[in-house]
């Protein structure tokens, strides 16, 4: 922190007018401050001056010229009750130069190192070196250290939250990004792609279209786990709006389906049974879902069914899925959710590693949980969560 840094530091604490005010009633002394002092600087950070000795907080004196000097090397006190009286500094420059007669300073430490001295002076001789008085010096010294820490405790925390304020401006403007700059393209390239649909192509028109609208949807879906994944990391976690879902069987119906009509070479086997209503955010375990049964569909055995279930018992809502092939190793299972694992795919492709990740957040959110079974039978994935 800087010498002006300091000055203003001591300038905001409200304790310290009413500190040198007490030390001149208390000492008879006209002049009292609070001064910054380093190896080449003398700089008074706060002043009760009432005899018009002529200094103003920020101003400075030579510190060569001043015994606050001496009490920076020594790290000791210095108490003069009559100059001409006192052996030590009965010849001393300093009090002639400046004019005084009575002398205290008391060293100012923070966190164990000399930052100043509180001292006061005055042309008159002042009965000063009794425990009184230099107790209370030492007093105001240390509390006079204590209100400085204060005060740039608070202004790191002023500091921290603005920052906190500008980098929760940074997220919210980068998932407008993703939301706009991403989005509004590829909802253009799929309008063209369904107008194309309707005009006359041939054979290989119409293929290079549904790659065409394949790609988008699968670009869609990457750009939709980016969002999930800002929101979630750089937004304070999942929103959801958990309410009474009675058709939330029908939604989860419905998620089967979707993933059967991008997959018709596949064979999804669903059995939903909800005998009670569950609390819950139905978009967003239709996401769940989704995500589980897209990397079910990934990883499973091409030539074995992948099995969705849900039901609800004992004050829970238990949705699974399951399906054939390898066995997940057990040491990769405990990574599954973290972000970005990815594992290869059938057909080569790759996946950013989000989805299972998104699904387990938005188990978290809704109070519940997601695990991982896994063996040479099946590989199950389970998301339970209490009914209300």
């Amino acid at each position: 922190m800087s010498i002006a840094e300091d000055v203003e530091t001591i300038g905001k604490i409200e304790v310290v007018p009413m500190i040198l005010e007490v030390v001149c009633r208390t000492t008879g002394m006209g002049f009292a401050a609070i001064a910054r002092v380093t190896e080449d600087r003398w700089v008074a950070c706060a002043v009760r001056d009432e005899i018009s000795f002529g200094l103003k907080p920020g101003d400075e004196l030579e510190v060569a010229t001043t015994i606050c000097a001496e009490i920076r090397d020594s790290g000791q006190a210095v108490v003069i009750d009559h100059v001409d009286e006192d052996g030590a500094y009965r010849g001393h420059p300093t009090p002639t130069q400046y004019g005084f007669q009575s002398y205290i300073s008391q060293p100012i430490f923070r966190d164990g190192r000399f930052f100043g001295t509180l001292c006061a002076i005055d042309p008159r001789p002042a009965r000063l070196k009794n425990p009184e008085v230099m107790g209370m010096f030492k007093l105001f010294a240390d509390l006079i250290a204590q209100h400085m820490d204060t005060q740039d405790r608070l202004a790191k925390s002023e500091a921290a939250l603005l920052s906190e304020r500008q980098a929760a401006e940074l997220r919210e403007q980068f998932i407008a990004v993703l939301g706009h700059d991403l989005r509004n393209p590829l909802a253009s390239i799929q309008a063209g792609g369904r107008l194309l649909t309707k005009t006359t192509l041939d054979d290989r028109g119409r293929a290079l279209v549904v790659a065409m609208q394949s790609s988008v949807m699968r670009m869609a879906g990457l750009i939709d786990d980016v969002m999930d994944f800002a929101r979630a990391r750089l937004g304070g976690g999942f929103e959801i709006e958990r309410r009474p879902a009675p058709a939330l069987a029908q939604t989860i119906l419905q998620a089967v389906d979707e993933l059967r009509l991008a997959h018709p070479d596949r064979q999804i086997l669903a059995e939903v049974a909800l005998s009670d209503v569950v609390a819950c955010d139905s978009a967003r375990v239709a996401q769940l879902l989704s995500n589980l049964l897209a990397n079910a569909l990934r990883h499973g055995d091409d030539r074995e069914p992948v099995t969705v279930t849900a039901h609800t018992a004992e004050g829970r809502f238990t949705l699974s899925v399951a399906n054939r092939g390898p066995a997940i190793p057990p040491e990769r299972q405990a990574g599954l959710f973290r972000p970005f694992e990815r594992a290869e795919h059938h057909h080569g492709q790759q996946g950013l590693g989000l989805g299972l990740y998104i699904a387990a957040e938005i188990a978290r959110a809704h109070g519940g949980e997601l695990t991982v079974a896994s063996d040479a039978a099946e590989t199950r994935f389970t998301f339970t969560m209490p009914l209300a």
